[in-house]
């Protein structure tokens, strides 16, 4: 690779102060705050939601399988990088990520909770703490910014303040306060986002409800995509792209090999019910072409998107190693990639692993370090059929 790799979605780990320092004062007393216990370790408290979220999972990358639980652990115990932009570099560089798109932590379960008006407090707070995080190496730390979906006024008032903080892009809530947004009251929305060049996100966990738990835990696994897919049959058949054929949207780590599956669901779908559509919507294409066009999706250690990536549109494949979280591909991405690209032609290659999330956030190459490890070795998580 004589090319940087990009990783399409990393992660922070909130610091203790990300909330409490940056909150407006008459949220302060309720501000998301790190609070130590003694059965389930230091954990962060949010007001108002039932129980608080564990550290074990939000930065367990490189952990074997034995050793990742969900409480009992320490943030002093965290990788360093999950909060300190410099300790960052070193941590990506070990893993030879160039640059890479961030997303909240605690801001993703943030999306589900019931008050409106803490959550757009909480993201104010969390989108003046990114800018700075970012700021230290604006090329490589690119933020996206959060907006609590209070009404379709304020998105796109925020829209224009993450905008102006230097952020890249917008990781909207899986459920709005008004309505949905297959409703037309949402067009201004989607209108300030194309002039703005904003991509915005819907990533997994942040739908309420999406992952309900049946049978066990593991389970979720299977079922947290849903919300994602939801979500892109609403707007698809909402007409939300017919109307704004400019709208870029990212679907985030709800992997990928599932989308020709999908495509083919939708056109069967539309080709048989399309009377089921709303009465003012008329689509000029099959809804396959529009998430063709419009969506772009992100996986980490998906190795059935790379086999199938003739099956859908590869230009709007982009690979992350999910840095630090528990499903992160981090330190070993490179002897994972090595393992599942093999199939792919160069073209697509580049393209998946820097070209596609580069056009996307307009991130320029020439000032970013090449590709620091080799796609060689090989990635002993990993079993592929012949």
């Amino acid at each position: 690779m004589n090319y940087p790799l990009i990783s399409a979605d990393s992660h922070i780990t909130e610091a203790p102060d990300t909330y409490t320092a940056h909150i407006d004062r008459a949220w302060c007393d309720k501000a998301p705050r790190i609070v130590s216990t003694e059965h389930e370790g230091d954990v962060f408290q949010i007001d108002g939601m039932a129980r608080p979220i564990q550290l074990g999972l939000v930065a367990a990358a490189g952990k074997p399988p034995e050793q990742i639980t969900r409480a009992g652990v320490k943030f002093s115990e965290l990788h360093r990088g999950g909060w300190d932009p410099d300790a960052r570099m070193d941590d990506q560089a070990r893993d030879g990520v160039s640059a890479e798109i961030i997303y909240p932590t605690v801001g993703m379960l943030l999306c589900n909770h019931s008050d409106f008006d803490y959550k757009a407090a909480c993201f104010a707070a969390y989108n003046r703490w990114i800018a700075g995080f970012c700021a230290k190496h604006p090329t490589r730390l690119l933020g996206c910014g959060q907006s609590a979906g209070r009404s379709p006024q304020e998105m796109v008032a925020d829209f224009r303040a993450i905008k102006a903080l230097g952020l890249r892009g917008v990781m909207m809530p899986g459920n709005p306060a008004v309505e949905d947004y297959d409703s037309r009251v949402y067009d201004p929305v989607w209108e300030a986002a194309i002039e703005l060049d904003l991509p915005l996100s819907f990533h997994i966990l942040t739908t309420k409800d999406s992952a309900k738990v049946r049978g066990p835990r593991i389970n979720t696994f299977l079922s947290i995509i849903r919300g994602n897919q939801d979500i892109i049959g609403t707007l698809i058949f909402g007409g939300v792209f017919q109307r704004h054929p400019a709208l870029r949207v990212v679907c985030v780590e709800a992997d990928a090999g599932w989308v020709p599956h999908y495509l083919y669901r939708m056109d069967h779908a539309y080709t048989r019910h399309r009377n089921w559509l709303s009465p003012d919507v008329k689509l000029d294409k099959l809804p396959s072409a529009y998430f063709s066009e419009h969506i772009y999706t992100t996986f980490q250690d998906d190795w059935v998107a790379f086999r199938s990536a003739d099956q859908m549109n590869w230009k709007r494949l982009m690979w992350a190693n999910d840095f630090p979280h528990s499903d992160s591909t981090w330190p070993w991405s490179q002897q994972m990639l090595a393992e599942q690209t093999g199939q792919l032609s160069t073209a697509q290659k580049r393209a998946i692993l820097c070209g596609n999330v580069a056009e996307l956030y307009n991130i320029d190459l020439s000032v970013l370090p090449a590709n620091a490890g080799q796609l060689a070795g090989s990635f002993g998580a990993v079993s592929l059929p012949s």
